[in-house]
């Protein structure tokens, strides 16, 4: 179908479903191959296009004193029929297009609308190409098309699979189904988007493929039949089909003989709107289907053009066998009375009256793959007009030269239409990126099948790419209609989603999607789902008992609230009374024998220190600080001593009145006067208090925070800092301690009623026993506990002291005051027994 211009842009459309072609005997002239199965909607196509530039014709600001013409192909579902084609609207140019002269026949184009298919439009374009013949296809969306080195010249208004993948996987990422199955055509179509899906997705970490099968265009039904066992074996119950929808018929076939339900298909713009699949036979298997559809356009006017079309109309078309044979398939009747084979077919007149009929002809409310062709011949008119006005001297070519109307290249389009931008009535822009392919936009398409058993095919969003927020996908989830009992989107996943908590474990030969959830082990967490790896908590953090989050660690040190601190505490301050008790008494009773007896300024000197031995146990409760650290064992240290020292010196004194008692012995009492007893405790607690301080100052106890004994604990301690001078500090506590006890032993059978030495013998072997058991439990406590043994062993040893010291003088005192006497203590006047 043809129609003359001052420029003439050709087509390539499927106006024939499939073509036979006569055998080839070589004894012969071939036979041209002759098309089958006129295809109404592809015959719309090319009358889309026919009426774009009928309209462009029609326009004062588009190509003015510019008349477009068409010359209109049918490639008759071969690639062979379409290649041939191409090169009949690229062939026969003359040296120069004169306006003046009468082209018969095919006229030459300077553009190319077509081809439907990637197949025939990668051979059309791999030979024109090599010319620069621009190439502005509506329907072909091999990626593979994009190569600007194979195709310099080929341009698209429709988005190629690349983009159809990228929102395939869009659309699986916002309902998660991350466990899809993939059947691709066994085509360039098919395969390149089988090979662009699996990179796409592992780049994107969108899913897996669960399987990927080819059909065949042979439709064995023995592979059919393997195909969909494999879908029923399968765990994806999603599954995406990117083929034509004349391959995919017999699949449906075989999926209805063995019932395979529960699968959601997701359908590719191929064939989201085919309506052949949209039969009670096949749609309680595809109702629900979600795909993707060329975006749909209006186009104003096209359906008055389309009703005045007439076999006969307008003398400068010529060539009209696509008009005839369209009228004669609508009407069922024949031009030709040769041509009358059946019974009740007529003669067409050519003014039958189409309004009348109820036709997908006519049906305009889903102009699809006709938007695209519209939006090619503008394209290309766009550009037309850019190439026409460029002013002379300033124009883009060799020597800033012009393109001329009458010496057209087609090469020089193609620069023009590389930068061509306009908008269509419909409010789309139409530009080309440095691929070719225009800014793309899909419909997202939903099969609805309704109760009275129609199908409504209804658009529930869209997914398109911007120059300003890229890659955009919306989606209208109420109005979407789900094929199952739920009527919720289905769950698609290998493996479930692992929770806050787990890290992903991938199973061993299996695809990233399939994995097990393990626990993260404790200190480390995954605040996120499907976290590959589990996070260390910081230092001073672990993690919850749910692995989620880190909290806080737990601190432990002696404290006084918890019960053993609390048991602690109260001892020491009932020790601390009970000699502020006894001190009392003494006080009161300072005047009585046995107070005064072995000198009863030791005997207050040693309340006190052992009052300070109970209160110096509070410094290892509570939380460690530097002071209480250096404060504690400093304190402990000195107070000991200073008791030991007292106890010392009351032993000595014993012993030297016992000597002074014999012949010749008393000069020893001369050494033990009152002077030299004070004089010896203030230089033995002396010496321990030069120890401390030498500790203290060259390594100082400190407090530390301790992670080593409990991993979910800090436990806060002291540091001794100098562990020789913590047993320097020991060390000489003992030395004061056995030298008392060996003095006070060699002291217990000295004749008197009351002889002190053996209630001093008998506190310092508590004391001894005490402090011996100390080192083994204080070496293996750990944190808090360790504290708690060195105050058990403090409170320990100074209420043997107090008790063994004082308790007797206590008893007789306040219970016998009979025997609070000189004679008594002496042992005068009285028996023994």
């Amino acid at each position: 179908m043809h129609k003359t211009g001052d420029v003439v842009f050709g087509g390539l459309f499927e106006v024939h479903y499939t073509s036979v072609f006569p055998v080839q005997t070589f004894t012969t002239e071939p036979q041209q191959a002759s098309c089958k199965g006129f295809d109404t909607l592809g015959f719309r196509q090319a009358m889309s296009m026919a009426f774009a530039i009928n309209e462009i014709n029609n326009k004062s600001d588009l190509l003015p004193n510019v008349t477009l013409g068409y010359s209109l192909y049918d490639n008759c579902g071969a690639l062979v029929i379409g290649f041939s084609g191409a090169l009949s609207l690229a062939s026969g140019r003359e040296e120069q297009f004169m306006l003046q002269q009468n082209c018969i026949g095919s006229p030459p184009v300077l553009g190319i609308v077509g081809d439907s298919f990637s197949t025939s439009s990668i051979a059309i374009a791999s030979v024109l190409g090599l010319y620069k013949m621009p190439i502005v296809s509506y329907f072909a969306t091999c990626s593979c098309l994009s190569d600007r080195q194979r195709f310099p010249s080929f341009f698209r208004t429709i988005p190629s699979d690349a983009f159809q993948v990228r929102a395939m996987i869009q659309i699986l990422k916002h309902f998660g189904w991350t466990w899809v199955g993939l059947l691709v055509s066994n085509d360039d179509y098919g395969l390149n988007v089988a090979q662009s899906f699996q990179s796409d997705l592992v780049q994107t970490g969108g899913g897996c493929l669960a399987y990927v099968e080819v059909l065949t265009w042979d439709s064995d039904p023995s592979e059919l039949k393997r195909i969909v066992d494999v879908m029923k074996k399968s765990t994806a119950r999603v599954v995406m089909v990117f083929a034509h929808e004349s391959l995919l018929i017999n699949l449906m076939e075989e999926v209805v003989r063995q019932n395979l339900t529960g699968q959601q298909w997701i359908a590719s713009e191929a064939w989201t709107t085919a309506t052949v699949y949209q039969t009670p036979r096949l749609m309680p298997y595809l109702s629900g289907t979600l795909g993707i559809a060329i975006r749909r356009g209006e186009i104003p006017g096209f359906r008055e053009f389309i009703l005045q079309m007439r076999p006969d109309q307008n003398e400068n078309i010529y060539g009209n066998d696509m008009v005839t044979q369209f009228w004669e398939s609508t009407f069922q009747c024949r031009f030709n009375p040769v041509d009358l084979t059946e019974a009740g077919e007529a003669l067409c007149t050519g003014q039958e009256y189409m309004e009348r009929m109820e036709t997908e002809f006519l049906d305009l409310s889903n102009l699809r793959p006709e938007y695209n062709v519209y939006k090619a011949v503008y394209a290309l008119a766009y550009a037309l007009d850019d190439m026409l006005q460029c002013e002379p001297g300033r124009g883009p070519f060799s020597e800033h030269s012009c393109a001329n109307l009458q010496m057209l290249e087609p090469w020089q389009l193609v620069h023009y239409l590389q930068k061509v931008s306009f908008s269509t009535p419909f409010g789309d822009q139409v530009s080309f990126d440095e691929k070719g392919d225009a800014l793309p936009i899909y419909d997202v398409m939903n099969w609805l099948w309704l109760p009275d058993g129609r199908t409504k095919v209804q658009n529930v969003g869209e997914v398109k790419r911007s120059v300003f927020t890229g890659e955009e996908l919306t989606i209208d989830e109420d109005k979407i209609f789900w094929n199952f009992e739920s009527n919720k989107p289905p769950r698609s996943v290998c493996s479930d989603s692992c929770p806050p908590g787990t890290r992903m474990a991938r199973k061993k030969g299996e695809p990233v999607c399939c994995f097990d959830c393990i626990p993260c082990s404790e200190g480390k967490i995954s605040n996120k789902t499907d976290s590959m790896e589990c996070t260390s908590c910081p230092e001073d953090f672990w993690s919850s008992p749910q692995r989620d989050h880190c909290v806080p660690k737990k601190t432990e040190f002696l404290s006084y609230h918890e019960p053993l601190g609390i048991c602690l505490t109260t001892t020491s301050l009932l020790g601390t009374f009970v000699c502020t008790v006894v001190l009392a008494i003494f006080t009161y009773h300072r005047s009585t024998p046995i107070v005064r007896a072995n000198n009863s300024e030791l005997s207050f000197l040693l309340l006190l220190s052992l009052k300070l031995c109970f209160l110096c146990s509070l410094l290892f409760i509570g939380h460690p600080r530097l002071w209480t650290c250096q404060l504690r064992h400093a304190a402990f240290g000195i107070s000991f001593v200073l008791s030991v020292s007292c106890i010392l010196v009351k032993t000595m004194v014993v012993l030297a009145v016992f000597k002074a008692s014999k012949p010749g012995g008393g000069d020893s009492l001369k050494w033990f006067g009152a002077m030299q007893q004070r004089g010896t405790v203030i230089v033995l607690t002396s010496i321990q208090a030069a120890i401390c301080t030498a500790w203290l100052v060259s390594a100082s106890p400190a407090p530390h925070k301790n992670t080593q004994y409990h991993n979910d604990k800090i436990v806060y301690e002291c540091v001794v800092g100098s562990t020789v001078g913590f047993a320097v500090l020991l060390g000489y506590i003992g030395l004061l301690a056995i030298l008392s006890f060996l003095l006070a032993f060699l002291a217990r059978n000295l004749p008197d009623n009351f002889n002190e030495a053996k209630l001093i013998t008998f506190s310092m072997l508590i004391f001894c026993a005490v402090w011996v058991a100390f080192v083994p439990a204080y070496v293996n406590s750990p944190g808090k506990y360790a504290d708690a043994v060195e105050v058990f062993a403090i409170l320990a040893s100074s209420f043997g002291l107090l008790v063994a010291l004082f308790g007797p003088k206590c008893f007789i005192i306040l219970l016998r005051p009979e025997r609070n006497t000189k004679k008594a203590i002496m042992g005068r006047g009285t028996s023994k027994s």
